[in-house]
């Protein structure tokens, strides 16, 4: 690296931002994650040793997935190449796997293939790594947003060890904050800034666990605050909310925290907690969800575990699917509510699922059995020679409109799919039950 090179990467790193500056280098500057990288967890044991196999860092955004792999590109002694999924293709990863055999072959030295956002690569790419990374040519390390399981191959899942990064908590973020206004090295010391410890609890509350987020905001903070008479710069609550304007929500539509909160909300209607359905309600509606996708949740809760309990569910739940379309936002809020909150409250049975279920099962593991004879179409000429419809009893000849015959094939004679429960409307059904079979 000649003089130029030199001043213009420091210029660059000087220029970068706050959140990149502060990036730690080693293991003992990484705020949180203390359940992957403590020092009697395997990680920071295999960091430490410079053993590591292939490796796939998941969680949300703004957690440490790129600050681990910097920390790990500083403690090998293996050389380490660095992509992008969204911008590299097959010859970046061939240029990279050419290079690793030359180290592996000429030297014995090892070579780690850090790619960021892997999940975008798609089935193809992913498996031209594989038998590199079977071999030992690459040891990989692989960083997404999005769920491993559902976006990764399984021969390479197979092959690497997969942390979870949890979002950070509000202790850990106030941290990177207080480093971030004080660092004189890294971060904006030199700046003369003081945050007060309002504006600091409200940032590191709104981020919501994203570090990013909050350094972004105390970057905007500094840059942008005039300073006081005494000369520094203050971040007030004022300022604070300013930088960060709304409270940041970690809610990918297509990923792992769009079914995470779905189902979470699901779940609140079926367990009658009508509160919690409304905020996983509110949560979606903030972040941008489609109306149309959540008010189908709401139909399919109310048929599955409301049922017959209450029949007038997948009413309302139909009824709101239709008026949002025609309304739209952000007054369709007030009738998804107005759906969910129903639903919760209604008194449950999965009876009609379950009835369902049983008779799908039936269907599928059995061969299919003759419908009985007096129960087939007779509307035809011919019919009654082939004694289709004979016998037939029409019920509503019979009092209450009942009346006791064979309805089931023979093989199934006796069998029992539909079970009302003794919830709401379901516990009325049974005693109609009762009463038209003199039970």
């Amino acid at each position: 690296m000649d003089l130029f090179e030199y001043m213009r990467e420091q210029n660059m790193e000087s220029e970068s931002p706050l959140a990149s500056r502060l990036r730690p280098t080693t293991l003992d500057e990484v705020v949180g994650q203390q359940h992957i990288v403590g020092k009697d967890k395997l990680l920071y044991r295999a960091i430490k040793a410079d053993k590591l196999s292939s490796i796939i860092f998941y969680g949300p955004p703004g957690t440490g997935k790129t600050t681990l792999a910097k920390v790990i590109a500083n403690t090998t002694s293996a050389e380490f190449k660095q992509i992008n999924a969204t911008s590299a293709g097959k010859k970046d990863m061939e240029e990279v796997v050419q290079q690793a055999k030359n180290n592996q072959g000429m030297y014995g030295k090892k070579t780690i293939l850090f790619i960021d956002e892997i999940h975008r690569f798609n089935k193809g790419q992913q498996d031209y790594l594989l038998p590199f990374v079977e071999d030992g040519t690459i040891i990989l390390i692989g960083a997404t947003t999005e769920n491993p399981y559902f976006e990764v191959n399984s021969a390479l899942l197979s092959r690497s060890i997969i942390f979870e990064l949890k979002k950070l908590d509000k202790e850990d973020i106030k941290v990177l904050l207080l480093r971030a206004v004080n660092d004189r090295e890294k971060g904006m010391g030199s700046f003369g800034a003081v945050i007060d410890d309002e504006a600091l609890e409200f940032l590191a509350d709104v981020c919501n666990g994203d570090a990013r987020a909050a350094l972004t905001a105390i970057e905007l903070g500094i840059l942008t605050t005039d300073r006081g008479a005494d000369g520094k710069i203050h971040i007030t609550i004022d300022v604070a909310s300013e930088c960060i304007q709304k409270r940041v929500i970690s809610y990918d539509k297509t990923g792992d925290n769009h079914y995470d909160t779905i189902s979470a909300f699901i779940k609140s209607m079926r367990g009658s907690d009508p509160d919690a359905a409304v905020y996983y309600l509110a949560r979606m509606l903030y972040a941008g969800e489609d109306i149309k996708f959540i008010a189908r949740r709401i139909m399919i809760c109310a048929s599955e575990d409301v049922g017959n309990a209450d029949p007038m569910a997948l009413v309302v739940a139909t009824s709101a699917s239709q008026a949002i379309e025609r309304i739209g936002m952000p007054e369709a809020q007030i009738i998804l509510s107005q759906a969910a909150t129903y639903v919760a409250c209604a008194p449950k049975s999965n009876a009609a699922y379950g009835a369902i279920d049983a008779a799908m099962r039936a269907v599928q593991n059995n061969v299919t059995p003759p419908v009985p004879n007096h129960l087939q179409d007779a509307h035809y000429k011919g019919a009654e020679k082939l004694g289709h419809g004979l016998g037939y009893k029409y019920a509503h000849d019979y009092p209450n409109h009942y009346v006791a015959q064979q309805y089931l094939p023979d093989a199934l004679v006796g069998t029992k799919f539909y079970e009302p429960s003794e919830m709401g409307y379901e516990k009325t059904i049974r005693e109609h039950f009762k009463k038209i079979k003199g039970e």
